[in-house]
């Protein structure tokens, strides 16, 4: 049995990306990765929420959980390093990216079988849907791109360059005319324009950026950093920072409730999910008892649950009156 302890560097053109072998005490259990030194969970709830889709990077497979029985529905293998994943609007199908296998993939919702696959390049990172379920952007942290698809047709319709590292974070605005993508490198916002698919300024003043909410007037976005276990308030048409939100340590989500009442960031370092009151800004509870809380963070459209994935693709339910784990969903 071979025992690798060499990295081997791609350079692309527009960026460049690193593939490894990841090792462990087992070496069977050895697998390559495209980038699998970034680690990131993701969940998505279905929006008649009767299901719910799990993934950590670090794991090789995607939970989807019925939330009605809260138990798990089936195990969908044959990833590397899942990203994200998204339902669209009309709940009929979800799609998942994979840095390492470099495509989206589209499942079916009710059969779980894969009915499309999009090929997206490796480092495929975050993805968002268009309210009208047209239209899927993609980033990609090694090309350093945005890429968008058309949903009627299966296929890419513009590759948008100029971005820094962009990873997880990218979300629309209400009206869907403006994409916001987060930038690692650089610690910065890139807005853009959805009709000319151009880059239309940018915000800065992160540090170490991660999950990003935009408040439902489109005036106000919230920003996880990282770095400075703060989040960071933005007026959207100043496109300025106005204010900052001491949270947990290591705080990765930051996630507002459907009736913009409150926002929670999933703090990884302390695990825990720091409970912020709006619009006062105040920080008014903490939810502890989590397991390496990251961005994902669901909530029900009454806001009366949340939905917390933990480390080990468990997911915590959140009584969202009391602010306590009323139970969780178990991976097995």
């Amino acid at each position: 049995m071979l025992n690798i302890k060499y990295v081997t560097t791609i350079l692309f053109s527009f960026g460049i990306a690193v593939a490894n072998i990841q090792t462990s005490a087992n070496a069977a259990d050895q697998k390559w990765t495209f980038d699998g030194a970034i680690h990131n969970n993701s969940l998505a709830v279905s929006p008649d929420e009767t299901m719910a889709v799990a993934s950590y990077s670090e794991r090789q497979e995607i939970v989807v959980y019925d939330l009605k029985s809260k138990s798990v529905r089936k195990i969908l293998r044959g990833y590397i390093t899942p990203r994200n994943s998204v339902f669209d609007p009309s709940g009929k199908a979800f799609y998942v990216s994979d840095s390492s296998l470099g495509v989206i993939k589209k499942i079916d919702a009710t059969s779980l079988e894969e009915i499309g696959q999009f090929a997206a390049g490796p480092g495929v990172f975050g993805t968002t849907i268009s309210a009208d379920g047209k239209t899927l952007y993609a980033n990609n942290e090694a090309a350093n791109t945005v890429t968008s698809f058309n949903l009627n047709t299966n296929q890419p319709t513009a590759v948008i360059p100029g971005f820094s590292q962009p990873r997880q974070g990218v979300r629309l605005n209400p009206n869907g005319d403006t994409l916001f993508v987060t930038n690692f490198l650089g610690d910065k916002i890139t807005l853009v324009n959805t009709k000319t698919n151009q880059i239309d300024g940018e915000i800065a003043g992160f540090n170490k950026i991660r999950a990003i909410s935009i408040s439902h007037d489109g005036k106000t976005l919230y920003a996880a950093n990282s770095g400075s276990n703060m989040i960071a308030v933005v007026n959207i048409a100043d496109r300025k920072i106005t204010s900052m939100i001491p949270v947990g340590k290591d705080p990765y989500g930051a996630a507002l409730t459907p009736d913009g009442k409150f926002l929670y960031s999933g703090n990884l370092a302390d695990n825990s999910l720091t409970v912020i009151s709006l619009p006062s800004e105040h920080v008014v509870a903490s939810v502890d008892g989590l397991k390496q809380p990251r961005q994902a963070i669901v909530f029900s459209h009454n806001s009366k649950l949340a939905y917390v994935l933990n480390e080990d693709l468990s997911v915590a339910i959140i009584n969202l009156d009391n602010n306590k784990i009323a139970e969780v969903i178990l991976p097995h």
